[in-house]
């Protein structure tokens, strides 16, 4: 896959260097999958639910929340936001999940 807007890990990061080993192994995980649809993804990230036309990733044991849309047929990834356990809890990302 193709991963977008890596940049917004990279931010995460930043704030929260405790989360850097596992948003670092979500990237090198997308980077290499080759998702033709969502049961794939489970094979290589057990940890996620669809929302709208999003896909939450489940980072950390849950302390830490990666939001993103999934071209399946261009094999893109397209990363919304990484959010704490607390953001993702005030609902305000689910505006961009909104499937109209």
């Amino acid at each position: 896959m193709r991963v977008i807007s890596p940049k917004r890990i990279r931010e995460a990061i930043a704030h929260h260097p405790e989360w850097g080993a596992s948003l670092k192994t979500w990237l090198r995980v997308a980077k290499l999958a080759k998702w033709k649809y969502s049961a794939e993804m489970k094979q290589s990230w057990s940890n996620f639910e669809k929302v709208g036309v999003c896909y939450v990733f489940d980072i950390m044991d849950n302390r830490c929340r990666l939001i993103a849309h999934i071209d399946f047929t261009f094999q893109l990834v397209f990363i919304r936001s990484v959010l704490s356990h607390s953001e993702y809890g005030k609902d305000g990302w689910k505006n961009d999940c909104d499937s109209d």
